[in-house]
């Protein structure tokens, strides 16, 4: 038998491990995503983040956020619209998806966008093909404006000045962009 203190054995003390966990207190600034955040949200749900961004003097829709890619894209149409196409600086690139299917670039352009009064000057790469989007905004752009993207919340989160702005995405818009994907993708002809 070992010695006692409080009622608990010297050599039961041994045995327990005291774990001290610090809670870091969090600061105005820091950047959270809760459960409240995915209020209103049909769950579950594995739906893309498209948003709607100010930008070219009005409010664009249809903008995927793709932190997974690395060209910010637009799509000539939209340009067009805008009348902003004589903007364009030639260059041509070739940019390849995931399935390695390649598209050649018309040039590119520098815009400014607005994300909640955050303004950042955006090199995009402009082509010409129907990908459903309006623009694909990519790793650079996030991390200019230093956005935490959540798709489970659907939510952009960023710091400004004013303390911490979030850009909520469009569910319907992206189940309906899911939707015609797929439904496009079922009539054509597979191979094996």
């Amino acid at each position: 038998m070992g010695n006692e203190i409080n009622g608990v054995t010297f050599s039961a003390a041994k045995k327990t491990k005291l774990l001290i966990t610090h809670i870091k207190r969090l600061r105005e600034d820091d950047i959270t995503f809760t459960e409240e955040d995915a209020d209103g949200l049909l769950l579950p749900h594995n739906d893309a983040l498209v948003i709607s961004l100010n930008m070219l003097d009005f409010k664009i829709k249809r903008v995927l956020v793709d932190p997974g890619r690395s060209a910010n894209i637009i799509q000539w149409r939209v340009l067009e619209k805008a009348k902003l196409t004589r903007s364009i600086i030639p260059a041509t690139k070739l940019l390849a998806g995931f399935n390695f299917a390649s598209v050649t670039t018309r040039g590119e352009i520098l815009l400014l966008t607005n994300a909640e009064g955050v303004m950042k000057t955006t090199l995009f790469e402009v082509v010409d093909l129907d990908m459903g989007y309006n623009i694909i905004l990519v790793r650079p752009w996030l991390h200019e404006i230093k956005v935490v993207p959540s798709t489970y919340h659907q939510l952009l989160k960023f710091p400004t000045t004013e303390g911490i702005k979030q850009i909520r995405g469009d569910q319907s818009v992206a189940k309906e962009m899911n939707a015609i994907s797929v439904s496009s993708s079922k009539g054509k002809d597979r191979t094996t």
